[in-house]
Formats: C-alpha cells, sequence, structure tokens
C-alpha cells in the first residue's frame, strides 16, 4: 500500500471513516436524537464528494496492483450514485422522522451502502468486486427491515438477506470456476484467457453464474423474485433508495465486469443479457397491470427498466454502454421525482399507497398532478419527454449491434407498459370522486417532485451534458 492508492480511494476512505466517526459519535451521544442532523451531513457530504469526483479526475488510475480502477467510466458510476443517495437522504429525513422511523443508523448505514457501490464500479478483481458487493447488501438487508415493529418489512429484510445469500452464492461459484480455468481473480488477466474469442467451457460456466448473481442485483428476470416484496414491505424512502443508487451500482458492475474481463467474448455473453433483456422487459410490462399498489407497481416498473437497460449492454459496442448510462441517469431523476410523489401520497397523515386514492387528485393539487404526468409519460416514454430519449438511445444500440429483433421487443414491451403509467394519469383527472388524499406536503419533496418534472421537459434541449459525459465515460470502459 502507497500513498498514490491511498490517493485514488480517497472519495472512499473519506465517506468511510466519516460514517465510523459518525457512528461512534452517536452511540456515545444523543443517539437518535443525531439523525436528522447526521442525515444532513450525510447527503451533503455526498453532494460535494459527486462534486470533487466530477471535477479533478482524469484518466485511467489502478491502485493496488489492478484491484482498484478508477476511469472515467467509474467517475460517471459514482456521481450519478452520490447524488441519487444524498437525494433520497433528504427527501427522508421529514417523512421519517414525522412516523418515528428517522434512527441515527439509518443514514450511516446508508453510506456504508454507497462506500460498497463505489467499490463495486470500480473494481478490477474478483475479490475487490465481491467486497463491494457484499458491503453494498449486508447494509441494505438492515435498512429494508428496520421499522421493527412492521411485520411486512421484517419479512421484506429476511426475504431479501435469504435471496441475496442465494445470489451471492451464484456468484461466488461463478467467480471460482473463472478463476479455476484462468488461474488469476484480476479483470486483466481474465481478459487475456479470451484473446482470440475462445472461452473454454469451464470458464464459460463461471461467466454464466457470474451474470446470474449480479442479474440479482439488478431484479432482472428470472432473479427478480425479491424486487415487488421489499419494495411493498420496506419504509417507502428506503423503497426509493432501493429503486435508485443500487440499480446504477449494479449496472455500472455488470458492464464493467463483461467488458474488462470478458471483453473480447461478446459473441459468448451477448445472447444471455439479450435474454435477460426481452424476458424482464416483458414480465415487468406484464405484471405491472395487474398492481393496485403503487409501491409494487414501482417494483416491476424497475424490472421492465432493467431490461431495457441491459438492451445497451446486450448491443456489446461502446455505443451501447453510453446508451445504458445515459438510460441509467435518466432512470434515477424519474424515480427520484415519482418516490417524492409517493412520500407525499397521505390521508389523514397516514401514508397510502393504493393507486385509486388519487381519483381526481388534479383538482385537489393541479401542480403536483402535473408534475407526476410529466415524470409518468416519461417512464412510459412517451416524446418528447426525456425518458422517450432514453428508451431511444438503448433501442438504436440494439439495432445497430446486430439485435434487430431485440430492439422490437423493446418497442413492443414499452407499449405494454404505457398502459399502468397512463392509469395513473386517468385516475388522477378521470377517476371517481372519492375523499382524496392531504392537500399538505413537505417543500422539500416538493421541490424534488418539481426538478425532476422539470428536468424531463428541459433536458430534451442537452441533457444537462449528460450525453457528452456519458460517450467519455463508455470509451474509457470499452478500449
Amino acid at each position: 500500500m502507497i500513498q498514490s492508492d491511498l490517493s485514488i480511494i480517497l472519495p472512499e476512505i473519506i465517506l468511510a471513516v466519516y460514517a465510523m466517526a459518525a457512528l461512534m459519535a452517536a452511540v456515545y451521544t444523543s443517539k437518535d436524537a443525531m439523525a436528522p442532523l447526521l442525515t444532513w451531513v450525510t447527503g451533503g457530504l455526498m453532494v460535494a464528494l459527486a462534486g470533487w469526483i466530477a471535477t479533478n479526475g482524469e484518466g485511467t488510475n489502478i491502485a493496488f496492483n489492478g484491484m482498484f480502477i478508477d476511469d472515467g467510466f467509474a467517475r460517471f458510476a459514482k456521481v450519478a450514485i452520490l447524488l441519487a443517495a444524498a437525494s433520497v437522504l433528504v427527501m427522508s429525513q421529514d417523512y421519517m422522522t414525522r412516523r418515528g422511523m428517522l434512527a441515527f443508523e439509518f443514514p450511516l448505514l446508508v453510506a456504508l451502502s454507497v462506500v460498497g457501490m463505489m467499490m463495486m464500479v470500480s473494481a478490477g478483481d474478483l475479490m475487490s468486486l465481491y467486497m463491494g458487493l457484499e458491503l453494498q447488501s449486508l447494509a441494505l438487508y438492515v435498512i429494508a427491515a428496520m421499522r421493527r415493529d412492521s411485520v411486512k418489512s421484517t419479512e421484506a429484510g429476511l426475504k431479501y438477506f435469504v435471496l441475496g445469500a442465494l445470489s451471492s452464492g451464484l456468484l461466488l461459484y461463478g467467480a471460482s470456476l473463472v478463476y479455476g480455468y484462468s488461474g488469476t481473480t484480476l479483470f486483466s488477466g481474465i481478459i487475456l484467457t479470451a484473446q482470440h474469442g475462445e472461452v473454454s467451457l469451464g470458464l464459460l460456466f463461471g461467466l454464466v453464474f457470474l451474470i446470474s448473481g449480479m442479474a440479482f442485483k439488478v431484479s432482472a428476470v428470472p432473479f427478480h423474485m425479491w424486487t415487488p416484496d421489499v419494495y411493498e414491505g420496506a419504509p417507502t424512502p428506503v423503497t426509493a433508495f432501493f429503486a435508485t443508487a443500487p440499480k446504477v451500482a449494479a449496472m455500472g458492475l455488470f458492464a464493467r465486469v463483461l467488458y474488462d474481463a470478458f471483453g473480447l467474448a461478446v459473441a459468448d455473453w451477448s445472447q444471455v443479457i439479450a435474454l435477460l433483456s426481452v424476458a424482464s422487459m416483458f414480465l415487468g410490462a406484464v405484471a405491472a397491470i395487474g398492481q393496485r399498489d403503487i409501491k409494487r407497481m414501482m417494483a416491476y416498473s424497475s424490472i421492465a427498466h432493467m431490461g431495457f437497460a441491459l438492451m445497451g449492454l446486450a448491443a456489446g459496442t461502446v455505443f451501447g454502454v453510453q446508451a445504458m448510462l445515459i438510460y441509467m441517469a435518466i432512470y434515477v431523476t424519474m424515480n427520484v421525482g415519482a418516490f417524492a410523489f409517493i412520500l407525499m401520497m397521505e390521508k389523514d397523515g397516514v401514508p397510502v399507497t393504493d393507486i385509486r386514492s388519487l381519483n381526481q387528485y388534479a383538482k385537489r393539487a393541479p401542480g403536483r398532478a402535473l408534475a407526476m404526468l410529466i415524470l409518468l409519460f416519461s417512464l412510459a416514454g412517451v416524446p418528447p419527454m426525456l425518458g422517450f430519449f432514453g428508451k431511444f438511445y438503448v433501442l438504436r444500440a440494439a439495432y445497430e449491434g446486430g439485435l434487430a429483433w431485440l430492439a422490437v421487443a423493446g418497442v413492443i414491451a414499452s407499449v405494454i407498459g404505457a398502459f399502468y403509467y397512463l392509469r395513473i394519469v386517468y385516475y388522477m383527472y378521470f377517476g371517481d370522486e372519492g375523499e382524496g388524499l392531504d392537500k399538505s406536503g413537505s417543500p422539500v419533496l416538493w421541490g424534488f417532485l418539481m426538478a425532476s418534472a422539470a428536468v424531463m421537459l428541459l433536458g430534451i434541449i442537452n441533457m444537462f451534458g449528460v450525453e457528452g459525459a456519458a460517450a467519455a465515460a463508455a470509451a474509457a470502459l470499452v478500449n
């Protein structure tokens, strides 16, 4: 370990040391009384780190003999992860405080999970990959079940833990096969075993198990079974976190492994990713139609959206990676706004998640209803919202990558998926008269909702520079 190695991983060190120091300080002082302050400080630190990473990093830096890679791709993913996590923390503070759920551990567990996510997207070795993945997962298992007086929350945490352990086993078995057939755990060494596009059967089996373990983290079919129950059972701010930052980290890890370790064997994994993509798109689109709980609907929505993101990876090209990154950036922005709206769904101060409670909502809160309409149209991929361009990028990547059938399937799945988004719009504007939801809501949540909706409209001008940043990040990965 030398000074240059430590300087490369300085953002991760700062966040990890802060989380541990804050944990000790809270335990030996006022504990939960410090929770609101810790939430804001943690969110502020994440925003500061995101700014630092975005402005100071350049080129490709290798630490710990190749186990940690700091390149344009990792920096793009880290900025998205940090900003998403900070947004959710700020959104959750008022909601959880009013319900007595804001424990001092919550922002610190989120911070530690973010350290794991940052490690995941910078992994250059199977061991560092697993270390980052488990640090992220262990923290997420705990916050899924943090509402201890709720049977559903406890069930969500238990299901996530059991199925997460299974996925970790699959990933470890795959890693052991890859190590056995390549003789190394470094991605730079693994890729040399497939220099001529020839992958041994054992190495291919190892890759399939690795893909299976990572597919669980992005909720791709058939490894999606945990998602609806965990989204429904976990506290809504925790669900908002699950739907944003971890998805970016998992997709970043997916791309890192496929291109850094198996980039010379695209033909061997492209069809597997394409199959995961089409299955996720269709199951997510069809299963969401029958949902009445908006959190379960968003769970199936996330499954479908991860199918679209995987479409970009399946293309096996630089443009495909760029399309995936653009899609994930847009997806996270849409989800932050959508969950800000869900957090404001209350009746007499009690959270409500039944979509039928939104009947005639536009009459009582026209501004919020219009912002949610924009976000729903964007999630459905309706032009000219930014979500349409996200889907356009991945569809184009699939077509140019020789997967025209996948692009056609994506269009069909998108049309099917539009139904359940437009149904909410119908309830808000044309539904039956009912008692309705409360008009009041947190100014912070209102701000995130409006900002997200504004981005979906104004982003069509130049995407706020995300397109160029994603192109540079993709080029850094696929070199």
